[in-house]
């Protein structure tokens, strides 16, 4: 049998599989491939049947008739609240209403406002207003216009409800003499649940008379014994009133609380009916909530009152207080006497809080170190030094690499990490800001090494991270003993941490403010000031912008300024050209004329100011004079731009100066980008619209001839500096007078100078802006086949010219030289 299946397996496989595959191939049909394609394409196999039928062009049509061709039922927008607040049921934490009278809104309720309201979300000062009078120093007052005193704790309640039960989670109801740790009132409301009624507070005690001279220590209570009358107007309730809450230190409900008093509130001023607030509160919540009581804990959290001896004056000794651990926890304290307690008692606790704070943040940062003190990977924990202070930034590219700045106490080397200053001296701020960092080494030095004395500073390096703040790198040379005979080096590294960072608030302000755009030129700035006014056509009149153009012809002291031989004719003609023409937009140009004295009367070349980074050359001064007797013609309410005739700017420059200048607040001080003379230096090529680069220009800080500003806030500044020896410009005649002045402030130089030295209450922004670009004067001097001047101008300074290239741009140019000098040796 074996042999049998052996030889069956080894010679008849080939034939029973030719065998197999011929029977199959007679019972398969000859369209397997279309079943197969109809079986697995249907969509494919339906539309060659489509085509079949009716022809290679069909297109098949929707049947509409009878056909509804809308929705039957519209579609309802569903609105939502404006808020997130609103839609989730986020509420605020705390309010607090304070039941005062008239007599004490000026005493007693502004020292608990004084010393409350900016610790709590809310709060609201309950008053009778038989009155009229209004001049009252608060203004969140209600006042109710029934007086009939025991109908005042139900007139609260149903203001709160009608007014603030969907925005608070708890309230708190307290008279004008009760002083509230806010502090200690918000850490406690936070650890509670809103999910159950809450009526907290004191309670009523009955206790023995204190010994005489000794203080009433007794937390939860106070006040005077109820009276076991039944009924009645006059008394405090009878014996079973007596487990109600104590308004004279203060009832805390939650919202629950409050909407079914509010909901059963015609009840409670029917059972109400007596002169104590204690107990016709007590008695409605009782009624509407089915709280049997005062709550004096609730989920093992208990609200601590505390009942001040008056009839001595050891109530007002805080250092005896304070050994009280009743005092201490205390979230109400009363009855406050005098207005004056308010402040002792919240500047205590204040204190109490701080030193609370202070060593939670100690704690912590023991437990941290000894966390960290090798049992886990500081790779785990991130524990840094300082604690709790951000890691320096990683740099992301070579580029972004914070250098340090080498300092010796009196000056700094290579500042900004700018090649053109070596060294420059420290400011007076950044001087007191080293020595007083120097001084707390020095204390540290002396606590860590006790046997070491200061010798001198060795080196000093700083570094600024934004991110971190500033780092202090210090080398002190340090000796031992009592001469110096051996110095020891000694390094200390000192952190200065950014502090809370906070927006700065700031007016309304919108980008629809009307512009006024002062442009003065020279008579040899005639060409640039045409290129000007045509660029303010094509983006300001033609755009219809709200903008309004003032030129300011600057006329030497010989020049005619009528006919012919007018040196601004073509400006004037071309103003009063496009006035015409864009009449019907209100878009208009004007000009003001300027006589300037002789002794700035010299004539000036094209070329001579040309590589000056400020249009006015050397008599930056100028710029005082122009703004001085222009804004005489434009009004105290108006935004002025000072503009020169050679730059550049986009309509995004114009929304962002009537965004950053905000009058009575702040001044714009744009840094304009100065492009290379690319025609010239051949380094780059010339591209008004492209994006800036560094092979393109740089950003001219020392160019502060764009300046935008408030008429009001410039005469103002311009009135602070007049006794400083910059005295005000009325008429051409005065232009001698201030550039004669002797006792001038010295720097000032600019209107931004003015500012600065003015110490006015504006502030001073000062920004990088890709949109306002300087160079074109240059640009169409060399187009229309000038010259740069060589040498440079004498007047023309380090920081007064502008660069024709970058250091890269000219050190591959000399490298460039040499290879090809050598090339040719």
């Amino acid at each position: 049998m074996r042999k049998l299946s052996s030889s069956l397996s080894r010679n008849h496989y080939f034939v029973i599989g030719l065998v197999l595959g011929l029977v199959l191939s007679c019972c398969i049909p000859q369209d397997i491939r279309q079943l197969v394609q109809q079986e697995e394409c249907p969509q494919e196999v339906a539309e060659n049947l489509l085509i079949e039928r009716f022809g290679q062009d069909f297109e098949p049509h929707l049947n509409l008739i009878n056909k509804p061709l809308a929705a039957k039922k519209p579609v309802k927008n569903v609105l939502r609240p404006r808020y997130y607040s609103s839609e989730l049921g986020i509420r605020e934490k705390i309010f607090i209403g304070v039941m005062t009278s008239q007599e004490k809104i000026n005493s007693y309720a502004t020292a608990f406002n004084r010393t409350t309201a900016h610790l709590v979300n809310k709060i609201k000062f309950f008053i009778n207003a038989d009155s009229v009078k209004t001049n009252y120093q608060l203004k969140n007052i209600v006042g109710f216009t029934d007086t009939r005193e025991s109908r005042r704790p139900f007139h609260v309640i149903k203001y709160i409800a009608d007014n603030y039960l969907d925005e608070y989670d708890y309230f708190l109801l307290v008279p004008d003499n009760v002083y509230v740790d806010a502090r200690k009132l918000n850490a406690l409301l936070y650890h509670m649940s809103i999910t159950f009624d809450l009526y907290m507070g004191g309670t009523r005690v009955r206790a023995a008379p204190p010994a005489s001279g000794s203080m009433d220590d007794s937390n939860d209570g106070g006040g005077d014994d109820d009276n076991d009358d039944g009924g009645g107007g006059g008394g405090g309730g009878s014996s079973s009133d007596r487990n109600y809450c104590a308004l004279e230190a203060g009832i805390l409900f939650s919202s629950s609380v409050i909407r079914k008093m509010h909901n059963n509130l015609d009840r409670c001023v029917r059972i109400g009916s007596t002169n104590d607030h204690s107990v016709n509160i007590g008695r409605c919540v009782k009624y509407a909530s089915h709280v049997s009581g005062c709550q004096e804990t609730f989920q093992g959290i208990r609200q601590y009152s505390y009942a001040l001896n008056t009839k001595t004056r050891q109530y007002k000794d805080l250092s005896l207080l304070a050994k009280e651990p009743a005092f201490l926890n205390a979230t109400t304290v009363y009855p406050v006497q005098t207005p004056e307690d308010f402040y002792r008692l919240h500047a205590y606790y204040s204190k109490h809080h701080l030193e609370l704070v202070q060593q939670r943040g100690y704690e912590l940062e023991q437990k941290s170190y000894r966390i960290a003190n090798g049992s886990i990977s500081n790779k785990i924990l991130e524990i840094r030094w300082p604690l709790g202070v951000p890691p320096p930034s990683a740099p992301e590219t070579r580029h972004d690499m914070l250098t340090w700045q080498l300092l010796n106490g009196t000056h700094s080397f290579l500042p900004n990490a700018n090649a053109d200053h070596a060294v420059s001296p420290l400011s007076r701020i950044d001087a007191l800001d080293f020595a007083k960092v120097l001084e707390i080494a020095l204390q540290y030095a002396a606590q860590k090494h006790p046997k070491l004395h200061y010798h001198s500073l060795h080196s000093a390096y700083r570094k600024f991270d934004a991110t971190r703040g500033m780092d202090y790198q210090l080398h002190l040379n340090l000796y031992e003993g009592a001469t110096a005979k051996r110095l020891l080096l000694k390094s200390f590294e000192v952190v200065k941490p950014l502090g809370r960072v906070e927006v700065v608030p700031s007016p309304y302000v919108t980008e629809s403010t009307r512009i006024a755009l002062l442009m003065p030129a020279f008579e040899h700035q005639v060409p640039d000031a045409l290129d000007f006014v045509a660029q303010y056509e094509r983006i300001c009149m033609h755009n219809q912008s709200n903008t309004f153009l003032l030129l300011i012809f600057l006329y030497r002291l010989d020049s005619p300024s009528k006919g012919d031989e007018d040196p601004f004719k073509t400006l004037k003609k071309l103003a009063l050209e496009l006035s015409s023409k864009y009449k019907t937009d209100g878009s208009r140009i004007a000009w003001v004329s300027i006589r300037l004295p002789a002794d700035l009367s010299a004539p000036v070349a094209d070329d001579d100011w040309l590589l000056h980074a400020s249009m006015y050359g050397p008599r930056q001064l100028l710029s005082l004079v122009v703004a001085d007797l222009a804004l005489p013609k434009l009004g105290l309410e108006s935004l002025v731009l000072l503009a020169t005739p050679s730059m550049l700017f986009r309509t995004d420059f114009l929304n962002r100066v009537r965004i950053n200048t905000i009058q009575g607040f702040q001044v714009y001080a744009p840094i304009g980008f100065q492009l290379y003379p690319c025609n010239w230096a051949h380094f780059c090529k010339e591209c008004d619209t492209c994006d800036i680069s560094q092979s393109s220009g740089y950003f001219d800080r020392h160019n502060h001839d764009v300046i935008a500003f408030y008429s009001r806030d410039y005469v103002q500044a311009r009135k602070l500096m007049a006794p400083l020896g910059l005295p005000i410009m009325h008429t051409d005649l005065d232009i001698e007078q201030l550039l004669q002045s002797p006792q001038r402030p010295a720097g000032v130089e600019s209107i931004l100078d003015m500012f600065v030295a003015a110490q006015h209450s504006v502030h001073i922004l000062r920004a990088v802006e890709p949109h306002l670009r300087f160079g074109l004067d240059v640009r169409q001097h060399l187009a229309r086949g000038g010259e740069l001047p060589m040498p440079l101008p004498s007047s023309c300074g380090r920081e007064q010219c502008i660069h024709l290239a970058s250091r890269k741009q000219i050190g591959d140019a000399i490298i460039r030289y040499e290879d090809k000098s050598i090339l040719q040796k």
